[in-house]
């Protein structure tokens, strides 16, 4: 089990189209269990394959109080969307510390198949609707930053940038 780097935005790779998984074989297993771990140990409640730079149609999610109930799509095709909105603050593990209205649809119909590639149909609402939502867009190439205008899009480049200098400008301590 490794934990994964996390792409940043606006990493160009994040804007890469997931290919599909051919077959869910010891190589994808081995992706969603890093991506699982790394998803914890991260502290977030989903993530698609493409924020750790594998453009393929993967994605873990775990919406769970416990943080013990994961959630593996992989090729997740959408079926259903409702037609109630909903908005609320959104984050990403490739937008550290940025939180932004987006607004999605209140509930979801997905069909994908699970880590040992056996076909499923999850229906959601919620937050686990919107996490769907959210990590599926991922494998489209497009970040939650997409939906909002250019004027803040732009601030948030800024300063993510600004960030990743200042670390990199950061004395090391031996």
């Amino acid at each position: 089990m490794a934990i994964l780097p996390i792409l940043r935005y606006p990493d160009p790779r994040l804007h890469k189209v997931a290919r599909p998984v051919q077959s869910v074989d010891a190589r994808i297993r081995t992706l969603v269990t890093d991506m699982i771990a790394t998803m914890y140990s991260a502290d977030g409640i989903g993530l698609a394959a493409t924020q750790v730079d594998v453009h393929e149609r993967v994605v873990v999610i775990d919406v769970s109080e416990t943080r013990d109930q994961p959630i593996v799509l992989i090729n997740p095709e959408t079926l259903w969307l409702s037609e109630e909105k909903h908005q609320g603050d959104e984050g990403c593990l490739s937008v550290p510390g940025i939180y932004e209205r987006v607004e999605r649809s209140a509930a979801v119909r997905v069909q994908a198949l699970d880590a040992d590639g056996v076909p499923r149909v999850i229906e959601a609402e919620g937050l686990l609707a919107v996490c769907i939502q959210h990590e599926m867009d991922h494998l489209m190439g497009r970040v939650f930053v997409d939906y909002l205008s250019a004027l803040k899009r732009g601030r948030i480049k800024t300063k993510l940038l600004k960030q990743e200098k200042e670390a990199r400008q950061a004395p090391v301590n031996a």
